[in-house]
């Protein structure tokens, strides 16, 4: 039996596009190119029958490396902790202070994207530090 190597990560979400887009700053990732036929994504948009317009909206890494992620959205918003997150992995090979200060600087970037601090973990005996946060739509995430 084949083993799968590529794969997504969807997110429910009210505002596809947006949520995006705010992801591609977060990760480096790229819109990707519009279906063929189609010049922009606001074209192919606009093709789409009017209930299912602006429903969906993806983005990817340009190196190849990441897994796309796909947004769509659905009716219901988010009412409880998120079963899965991703971690953005900002102080890999860092330890202490080191560590601390670029996770607070991240952090700081984001939040003037639009997303929110919860809570600094400061390092102890058995964890080094990261700091939990919302995205624009109050999905959990981690910088680790």
């Amino acid at each position: 039996m084949p083993m799968i190597r590529e794969f997504q990560v969807t997110f429910d979400c009210a505002e596809p596009e947006s949520l995006a887009r705010f992801w591609c700053e977060v990760l480096g990732y790229v819109v990707p190119p519009p279906p063929q036929g189609f010049a922009t994504w606001d074209e192919y948009d606009r093709s789409l029958l009017p209930g299912h317009q602006g429903e969906g909206f993806a983005c990817v890494d340009p190196s190849g490396k990441g897994p796309r992620l796909y947004f769509q959205r659905v009716p219901e918003g988010k009412t409880v902790k998120n079963r899965v997150h991703l971690d953005v992995r900002v102080g890999t090979g860092l330890a202490g202070e080191e560590r601390l200060a670029a996770l607070r600087a991240e952090c700081a970037r984001l939040v003037a994207l639009g997303a929110v601090c919860e809570r600094v973990m400061t390092a102890d005996a058995d964890y080094e530090s990261c700091i939990v946060m919302r995205d624009i739509e109050g999905n959990e995430f981690c910088l680790d």
